[in-house]
């Protein structure tokens, strides 16, 4: 009779400062013996190269890192995961104070304040454990109650998948709601050689990251403006403009028709303007049918 070896859940650190990293790998390994530390990368770049060459099960990221935050890193781990296999948890690991985190009670992921604390860690650790029950993506080793059932028939691997997009977007929605409420903009102004050419946010049909720019993209022009899509995106009206990609964001009043090709890719057409634009999964949920 063959029985069956219960994959062991598998977790990545990323944390710009060692002995912090240090700390928390410890201070796993005395609440989750059986949780294997496969990677400890120091900024998040190394973070999305390691997560994607490694799929863990769960991701610790420090929200600031150099190179890449840790919210940055989480976005292009989404972006560019496999379809087939489920996204991994994610613990946020952040000197904010607890107040300004409150969200995260409820939300999809989980947090950790800096310096770590044995008590708050114990309740992130019980709450991975049971999302990696629910979710089938690794068997977790919490003694169970008497009688009870130690693992769950797991999700199809799509399904869970598409859940953590969604949790995922929720969970980017609410940190950035946190942040202080930019200046909204009325008008963009753009260099054109020796003069400043005003833009109508109106005129605007979508902005597009080129390096250290932004090209802006009207339905007859373009122009580019030196700042970037994370700076300009708390400037603009939400229910305007939607970002779309980690390089893009439009102009929702442009949007005609939102295309899935045979691969499943998303893209859009737009009303008065020949380009496509890629639509990140992370982001395609602002585009099913109601």
């Amino acid at each position: 009779m063959s029985h069956h070896t219960p994959r062991v859940p598998r977790a990545l650190i990323a944390e710009d400062e060692p002995i912090l990293a240090a700390a928390l790998a410890h201070a796993l390994q005395r609440l989750w013996p059986e949780l294997d530390i496969v990677a400890t990368c120091p900024n998040g770049v190394e973070a999305l190269r390691q997560g994607l060459a490694l799929q863990p099960d769960i991701l610790f990221l420090d929200i600031k890192m150099p190179g890449k935050t840790g919210l940055e890193a989480a976005e292009e781990l989404a972006e560019q995961w496999p379809d087939s296999i489920p996204f991994p948890q994610i613990v946020f690991v952040t000197a904010y104070d607890e107040y300004a985190l409150a969200a995260f009670e409820h939300a999809a992921a989980d947090y950790v304040l800096k310096p770590v604390n044995d008590a708050r860690l114990g309740k992130t650790v019980e709450r991975l454990q049971q999302r990696l029950r629910d979710s089938g993506n690794a068997t977790t080793t919490a003694t169970p109650t008497a009688g009870a059932a130690t693992t769950t028939a797991p999700l199809a691997a799509t399904e869970t998948a598409s859940a953590s997009d969604d949790n995922l977007v929720r969970l980017l929605s609410q940190l950035q709601a946190m942040l202080p409420p930019a200046p909204r903009l009325q008008m963009i102004r753009a260099a054109v050689g020796n003069s400043v050419r005003m833009i109508a946010l109106a005129d605007v049909v979508y902005f597009e990251a080129l390096d250290k720019y932004i090209n802006v993209v009207c339905q007859d022009s373009e122009a580019l403006i030196r700042t970037s899509l994370k700076e300009l995106l708390p400037q603009l009206d939400p229910q305007q403009f939607w970002q779309i990609h980690r390089g893009t964001i439009v102009n929702a009043s442009a949007i005609a028709t939102a295309v899935r090709d045979e691969a499943g890719k998303l893209s859009l057409t737009l009303r008065q303007h020949p380009a496509q634009l890629r639509v990140s999964p992370l982001y395609a949920h602002l585009f099913r049918q109601m």
